[in-house]
């Protein structure tokens, strides 16, 4: 995630002038976890390691604040496969500390944002502060799913994966989305996840996105897909749209070319890796459903 104002751009900037990081050696989930106190802002927490050309500091998403024009694509326009992201794109990097990301730290001392969720989720002791046990099991996930830097701090990249994998047998354990016996496009905005759903059977297994941040929310409710653009490109930001199945205004489910992990969301739209938004292409139609609810974290 990457943060919002000039202050957070300074410290990025600043850690870039400390150091070259480079990228470190890639050595049954609970249903739900208890409700604990916001994580609040994330502060001074940066990308732990150097970004590359497809990890910048800073990447904003494109979308339309108006519906676009609606056409047929020509056979021919529909042949060309989008491109292919660049290598790194989709990396899970952790955000840590200005100080540990600079020191490279073998192991972060530092409670993170996500501590509680975190021990919880590792079957650990839950007091909200870090311990060399707790960086030691987070560390170890974190190794696992290659989370880089493997530093055990408790950021919202690792509560991310934590809630991904927990979501995967049942992603509507809690009955948030309408079961229906036609396809819905589920968006849960808490978790930052969606699938597709037909009766109670999964016929899409869940995936990150990265839905509105404040002031431009992904809009709740019922919405359905009214257009389908492979290689739609966004007039209004120059920037390519892969895989858009737009079903609110100028609100998509599409692919994007950067990391879907920062602090900040996006300017409306739902964005997915590439193989996702390509998948959920094959599966979604024009007319299907899609239901929106929650409140994604501030950012």
């Amino acid at each position: 995630m990457m943060s919002r104002n000039i202050t957070h751009r300074c410290l990025a900037v600043a850690l870039l002038a400390l150091t070259a990081l480079p990228a470190l050696p890639t050595p049954t989930a609970l249903a739900e976890s208890p409700p604990p106190p916001s994580p609040g802002p994330m502060g001074d927490l940066v990308p732990g390691v150097r970004p590359a050309p497809s990890q910048p500091w800073t990447f904003d998403t494109p979308d339309q604040v108006l519906a676009p024009q609606v056409y047929t694509p020509t056979e021919k326009e529909d042949a060309v496969e989008p491109a292919d992201a660049a290598q790194g794109t989709y990396d899970l990097i952790e955000y840590v500390p200005l100080n540990d990301a600079a020191r490279k730290v073998a192991c972060s001392k530092l409670t993170g944002p996500y501590q509680r969720q975190v021990e919880y989720w590792l079957k650990l002791k839950v007091d909200g502060k870090q311990s060399a046990a707790d960086c030691r099991a987070i560390r170890a996930f974190q190794v696992k799913y290659k989370i880089k830097p493997a530093i055990g701090f408790a950021g919202p990249v690792t509560w991310s994966r934590m809630q991904l994998l927990s979501a995967r047998k049942n992603p509507n354990a809690a009955g948030k989305c309408p079961v229906r016996t036609y396809r819905v496009a589920c968006v849960d905005l808490g978790r930052q996840l969606t699938w597709v759903q037909k009766g109670k059977k999964v016929v899409y297994a869940p995936v990150p996105v990265r839905t509105g941040r404040a002031g431009y929310a992904t809009r709740g409710g019922w919405h359905k897909v009214y257009w389908k653009h492979k290689n739609h490109h966004s007039t209004l930001y120059d920037t390519p749209m892969p895989y858009s199945q737009f079903f609110s205004g100028g609100q998509a489910f599409h692919a994007v070319y950067g990391s879907i992990y920062t602090t900040v969301g996006s300017m409306g739209c739902v964005n997915m890796r590439l193989a996702d938004a390509r998948k959920l292409w094959s599966v979604l139609k024009t007319g299907d459903r899609v239901y929106v609810w929650g409140r994604r974290a501030a950012g």
